[in-house]
């Protein structure tokens, strides 16, 4: 039986890729990237000649089974656009069928944005929570960010750059103005950090053209933070609690759900929200 290498390469500077990265791509059967023009371009330039295969997100059934029978006789490597394979790519439905079938699974460790933004921040990194990339649309985007609101853990997240302004802005609209780091094409000829508060980094790209892929990483909540919700909580009166029942089930939200939600933020008894909520339909 083969074994399965989830092989980290470059997500920029090509002289990142590690010896035992090339080894593998040169021995295995097959290389399954999510970006077939990348690879054969990655592989040339090491002089690779490996079959490769695509396996992205749309493909993942029908190229699924050929993976799987390459297994049985040989070795794969499977390779992401750029980084880690397994984060944020569909490289997990692979991994989860191969061990299923006890083929023997191995991480090629190497270059990778998570990693490289955090450790450059500036910001605490002895515990963090990476929560990928941020939900396209800004009703789920805003949900979202106010889900991890209370998380004292630094948080690290993924940005494509035509979304990078709208998502700052709901960054300080739902978790305030924190210490936040942009990072932005790591490892290439253009990296940048810019390092300050939300409101610092709106401004900046405000003004400069966001460009690259980006990489978040926020501050987590603090003391000061909690001290603010707490003194918040009295604003939660009535009229309050009605308006915000009324606004999460008109995103599709179940009242009692919505109940649920409205009394974590308020601090009110979620029955007694529920209550509001029926009063005013009625």
């Amino acid at each position: 039986m083969g074994t399965l290498y989830l092989v980290a390469t470059p997500i920029g500077n090509l002289e990142d890729i590690t010896l035992r990265a090339l080894r593998i791509l040169k021995e295995v059967s097959l290389v399954a990237a999510e970006d077939t023009r990348s690879a054969r371009n990655l592989l040339s330039h090491f002089g690779i000649n490996t079959p490769i295969t695509s396996y992205f997100e749309h493909s993942q059934v029908s190229k699924l089974n050929r993976i799987l029978d390459t297994l049985q006789a040989g070795d794969v490597a499977v390779i992401s656009e750029a980084g880690m394979p397994g984060l944020s790519d569909p490289g997990y439905e692979l991994v989860c069928a191969a061990l299923d079938q006890e083929y023997r699974v191995v991480p090629i460790p190497g270059a990778n944005a998570l990693t490289s933004a955090l450790v450059a921040s500036g910001l605490p990194t002895d515990q963090f929570t990476y929560v990928g990339f941020l939900p396209r649309q800004k009703n789920a985007r805003r949900k979202f960010l106010q889900s991890i609101a209370d998380e004292p853990r630094t948080l690290v997240a993924y940005e494509a750059p035509h979304r990078i302004r709208d998502s700052l802005d709901d960054i300080a609209e739902t978790l305030g103005n924190r210490a936040i780091c942009v990072a932005r094409e790591l490892t290439k000829v253009y990296e940048e950090f810019f390092r300050g508060s939300v409101n610092d980094a709106r401004e900046y790209f405000a003004e400069h053209a966001p460009r690259g892929e980006f990489t978040l990483v926020i501050e987590g909540k603090t003391a000061d933070d909690r001290e603010q919700i707490t003194d918040k909580q009295i604003d939660w009166n009535d009229a309050r609690v009605i308006q915000a029942m009324q606004d999460l089930m008109a995103d599709g939200l179940t009242r009692s759900e919505a109940a649920k939600r409205v009394a974590h933020e308020s601090g009110r008894d979620r029955r007694e929200v529920y209550q509001l909520s029926m009063t005013k339909s009625e």
